[in-house]
């Protein structure tokens, strides 16, 4: 997996149960980067400078498909 993945210019999104602060959901969560292929980047909505983790996309199907199943 590429570890030196340029991420600068990743649309970066919460997901749609995060809040801003609003008492709708939790105001800092995790971001996911869409469209890079073969790998899901996830960061904490907090650190948006941090470091990110670099989840393969069938290890990240297969999570998703866990938390709906």
């Amino acid at each position: 997996m590429k570890s030196n993945l340029d991420l600068s210019s990743a649309g970066w999104r919460k997901s749609r149960h995060s809040g801003g602060g609003n008492g709708q959901g939790a105001p800092d969560c995790v971001e996911v980067a869409d469209n890079i292929p073969g790998v899901v980047p996830v960061r904490d909505s907090k650190r948006p400078h941090g470091p990110a983790l670099l989840i393969p996309a069938p290890a990240w199907a297969a999570f998703l498909s866990d938390l709906r199943g």
